[in-house]
């Protein structure tokens, strides 16, 4: 099973799983569409939106293991 870490590009994380977008913007971050979403780390991402970057991941990967299950 694949991990997410904060230095991955929101569109790397999304090509691992289309429903993680769902995660992301569940999780206030709308900038999905954005253009800067194809180069921008999670991080990245996070820090611009105001938001933890570790809970982030933590929620991603928690996905990916519910549905891994």
């Amino acid at each position: 099973m694949p991990q997410i870490t904060k230095d991955m590009i929101i569109a790397e994380i999304i090509s691992i799983d289309e429903n993680l977008a769902a995660v992301l913007m569940a999780s206030g971050m709308h900038c999905i569409g954005c253009p800067s979403a194809q180069g921008e780390s999670l991080e990245e991402a996070a820090m611009v939106h105001g938001m933890d970057a570790d809970k982030l991941v933590d929620t991603l990967n928690e996905y990916l293991a519910t549905k891994a299950n």
